[in-house]
Protein backbone atom coordinates (compact mmCIF):
# COMPACT_ATOMS: atom_id res chain seq x y z
CA UNK A 1 0.00 0.00 0.00
CA UNK A 2 2.90 2.40 0.95
CA UNK A 3 4.58 1.58 -2.37
CA UNK A 4 1.28 2.71 -4.44
CA UNK A 5 1.06 5.93 -2.47
CA UNK A 6 4.08 7.12 -2.87
CA UNK A 7 3.71 6.51 -6.53
CA UNK A 8 0.27 8.50 -6.36
CA UNK A 9 2.20 11.03 -4.73
CA UNK A 10 5.19 11.41 -7.29
CA UNK A 11 2.98 11.15 -9.89
CA UNK A 12 0.83 14.13 -8.64
CA UNK A 13 4.23 16.16 -7.96
CA UNK A 14 5.58 15.40 -11.59
CA UNK A 15 2.69 16.40 -13.08
CA UNK A 16 1.86 19.68 -10.89
CA UNK A 17 5.78 20.45 -11.79
CA UNK A 18 4.94 20.02 -15.73
CA UNK A 19 2.05 22.18 -15.46
CA UNK A 20 3.93 24.85 -13.83
CA UNK A 21 6.94 24.73 -16.15
CA UNK A 22 3.97 25.20 -19.12
CA UNK A 23 2.87 28.18 -17.22
CA UNK A 24 5.67 29.58 -16.16
CA UNK A 25 6.84 29.55 -19.54
CA UNK A 26 4.14 31.01 -21.18
CA UNK A 27 3.43 33.56 -18.69
CA UNK A 28 6.95 34.34 -16.90
CA UNK A 29 6.41 34.35 -12.80
CA UNK A 30 4.65 37.01 -11.74
CA UNK A 31 2.18 36.79 -14.36
CA UNK A 32 1.29 33.00 -13.51
CA UNK A 33 -1.63 32.12 -11.03
CA UNK A 34 -2.26 29.14 -9.10
CA UNK A 35 -5.06 28.85 -10.66
CA UNK A 36 -3.31 28.75 -14.19
CA UNK A 37 -1.61 25.76 -12.52
CA UNK A 38 -4.32 24.01 -11.46
CA UNK A 39 -6.19 23.99 -14.73
CA UNK A 40 -3.06 23.51 -16.56
CA UNK A 41 -2.54 19.88 -14.19
CA UNK A 42 -5.75 18.93 -13.60
CA UNK A 43 -4.88 18.57 -9.66
CA UNK A 44 -6.58 20.32 -7.00
CA UNK A 45 -5.07 23.21 -5.70
CA UNK A 46 -5.32 21.31 -1.88
CA UNK A 47 -2.89 18.75 -3.49
CA UNK A 48 -0.49 21.71 -4.86
CA UNK A 49 -0.28 23.17 -1.27
CA UNK A 50 0.22 20.15 -0.19
CA UNK A 51 3.49 19.63 -2.36
CA UNK A 52 4.72 22.36 -2.68
CA UNK A 53 3.25 25.14 -0.41
CA UNK A 54 2.31 27.64 -3.40
CA UNK A 55 3.26 29.27 -6.18
CA UNK A 56 7.19 30.33 -4.93
CA UNK A 57 7.47 26.42 -4.02
CA UNK A 58 7.14 25.18 -7.42
CA UNK A 59 8.97 27.60 -8.92
CA UNK A 60 11.88 26.80 -6.80
CA UNK A 61 11.55 23.02 -7.26
CA UNK A 62 11.86 23.62 -11.14
CA UNK A 63 15.29 25.80 -10.12
CA UNK A 64 16.44 22.48 -8.51
CA UNK A 65 15.57 19.62 -10.87
CA UNK A 66 16.95 21.90 -12.99
CA UNK A 67 20.41 22.47 -11.20
CA UNK A 68 20.63 18.77 -10.22
CA UNK A 69 20.12 18.05 -14.20
CA UNK A 70 23.30 20.86 -14.57
CA UNK A 71 25.09 19.19 -12.07
CA UNK A 72 24.95 15.32 -13.18
CA UNK A 73 25.71 16.56 -16.67
CA UNK A 74 29.04 18.16 -15.42
CA UNK A 75 30.18 16.08 -12.67
CA UNK A 76 30.46 12.77 -15.61
CA UNK A 77 31.67 15.07 -18.20
CA UNK A 78 34.51 15.68 -15.60
CA UNK A 79 34.51 12.32 -14.16
CA UNK A 80 34.81 11.00 -18.14
CA UNK A 81 37.75 12.84 -18.66
CA UNK A 82 41.58 12.04 -18.49
CA UNK A 83 44.21 14.64 -17.55
CA UNK A 84 44.43 17.48 -15.09
CA UNK A 85 41.99 19.19 -13.04
CA UNK A 86 42.31 22.07 -15.75
CA UNK A 87 40.82 19.45 -18.60
CA UNK A 88 38.42 17.91 -16.34
CA UNK A 89 37.00 21.66 -15.87
CA UNK A 90 36.98 22.55 -19.24
CA UNK A 91 35.08 19.01 -20.17
CA UNK A 92 32.55 20.01 -17.13
CA UNK A 93 32.32 23.54 -18.60
CA UNK A 94 31.29 22.28 -21.57
CA UNK A 95 28.57 20.32 -20.47
CA UNK A 96 27.07 22.26 -18.51
CA UNK A 97 26.81 25.22 -21.52
CA UNK A 98 25.41 22.34 -24.01
CA UNK A 99 22.39 21.59 -21.08
CA UNK A 100 22.40 25.37 -20.93
CA UNK A 101 21.65 25.03 -24.66
CA UNK A 102 19.37 22.00 -24.43
CA UNK A 103 17.31 23.08 -21.56
CA UNK A 104 17.22 26.61 -23.04
CA UNK A 105 13.31 27.39 -22.64
CA UNK A 106 13.55 26.53 -18.72
CA UNK A 107 17.55 28.07 -18.39
CA UNK A 108 16.00 31.64 -20.17
CA UNK A 109 13.32 31.78 -17.25
CA UNK A 110 15.67 30.94 -14.29
CA UNK A 111 17.89 33.77 -16.00
CA UNK A 112 15.18 36.43 -16.14
CA UNK A 113 15.66 37.41 -12.47
CA UNK A 114 11.61 36.92 -12.28
CA UNK A 115 11.00 34.56 -8.99
CA UNK A 116 10.23 34.32 -5.78
CA UNK A 117 12.17 36.65 -3.07
CA UNK A 118 14.26 34.15 -1.90
CA UNK A 119 15.26 32.71 -5.27
CA UNK A 120 18.21 35.21 -5.07
CA UNK A 121 19.30 33.94 -1.90
CA UNK A 122 19.23 30.72 -2.88
CA UNK A 123 20.72 31.05 -6.53
CA UNK A 124 23.61 32.98 -5.02
CA UNK A 125 23.83 29.89 -2.24
CA UNK A 126 24.29 27.90 -4.95
CA UNK A 127 26.61 29.73 -6.65
CA UNK A 128 29.03 29.77 -3.80
CA UNK A 129 28.69 25.83 -3.71
CA UNK A 130 29.59 25.70 -7.18
CA UNK A 131 33.14 27.94 -6.56
CA UNK A 132 33.77 25.77 -3.84
CA UNK A 133 33.38 22.15 -6.33
CA UNK A 134 35.30 24.12 -9.17
CA UNK A 135 38.07 25.37 -6.32
CA UNK A 136 38.66 21.61 -5.35
CA UNK A 137 38.07 19.96 -8.83
CA UNK A 138 40.94 22.88 -10.27
CA UNK A 139 43.32 21.62 -7.04
CA UNK A 140 43.33 25.48 -6.33
CA UNK A 141 45.43 26.80 -3.22
CA UNK A 142 43.65 28.94 -0.65
CA UNK A 143 45.72 31.78 -1.23
CA UNK A 144 44.17 35.13 -3.23
CA UNK A 145 45.09 34.38 -6.10
CA UNK A 146 43.14 30.71 -6.22
CA UNK A 147 39.91 32.35 -4.67
CA UNK A 148 40.23 35.26 -7.38
CA UNK A 149 40.57 32.60 -10.51
CA UNK A 150 37.74 30.25 -9.09
CA UNK A 151 35.47 33.49 -8.78
CA UNK A 152 36.51 34.49 -12.44
CA UNK A 153 35.83 31.41 -14.13
CA UNK A 154 32.60 29.97 -12.25
CA UNK A 155 31.21 33.93 -12.76
CA UNK A 156 32.06 33.33 -16.40
CA UNK A 157 30.55 30.28 -16.75
CA UNK A 158 27.12 31.66 -15.33
CA UNK A 159 27.11 34.19 -18.04
CA UNK A 160 27.86 32.02 -20.75
CA UNK A 161 25.50 29.77 -19.85
CA UNK A 162 22.88 32.76 -20.15
CA UNK A 163 24.30 33.44 -23.46
CA UNK A 164 24.30 30.01 -25.42
CA UNK A 165 20.39 30.06 -23.38
CA UNK A 166 19.98 32.75 -25.18
CA UNK A 167 20.72 32.10 -28.85
CA UNK A 168 19.06 31.89 -31.64
CA UNK A 169 20.16 28.34 -33.28
CA UNK A 170 21.91 25.65 -32.46
CA UNK A 171 25.08 26.91 -35.07
CA UNK A 172 25.09 30.20 -33.04
CA UNK A 173 24.93 28.40 -29.51
CA UNK A 174 28.27 25.83 -31.06
CA UNK A 175 30.34 28.82 -31.59
CA UNK A 176 29.16 30.36 -28.18
CA UNK A 177 29.93 27.21 -26.60
CA UNK A 178 33.65 27.20 -28.67
CA UNK A 179 34.30 30.77 -27.94
CA UNK A 180 34.02 30.21 -24.19
CA UNK A 181 35.72 27.58 -23.83
CA UNK A 182 38.60 28.90 -26.05
CA UNK A 183 38.79 31.73 -23.78
CA UNK A 184 38.41 29.92 -20.35
CA UNK A 185 41.24 27.19 -21.60
CA UNK A 186 43.91 30.96 -22.17
CA UNK A 187 42.40 31.80 -18.83
CA UNK A 188 43.87 29.03 -17.38
CA UNK A 189 46.91 28.70 -19.82
CA UNK A 190 48.12 31.88 -18.09
CA UNK A 191 47.43 30.43 -14.45
CA UNK A 192 50.09 27.11 -15.54
CA UNK A 193 46.64 24.91 -15.18
CA UNK A 194 46.78 23.93 -18.93
CA UNK A 195 49.03 23.65 -21.72
CA UNK A 196 48.29 26.47 -24.09
CA UNK A 197 46.92 24.92 -27.88
CA UNK A 198 48.96 24.80 -30.95
CA UNK A 199 47.73 27.70 -33.15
Amino acid sequence: MKNRGWGRSSGTRDTLLRAAREVFLAKGYAEATVADIVETSGISVGSLYHHFGGKPGLFLALWEQFMRSQEERTSRAAKATAGAGAERFLAGARAYLEGSWEQRDVARLFLENDGPAEFTTLRRQRGWEWIGGNKRLLGLADTPEGNVLVVLLTTVMGEAGREVAACESDGDAQVTIDEVIRIVRRMLATTGGVPRPSP
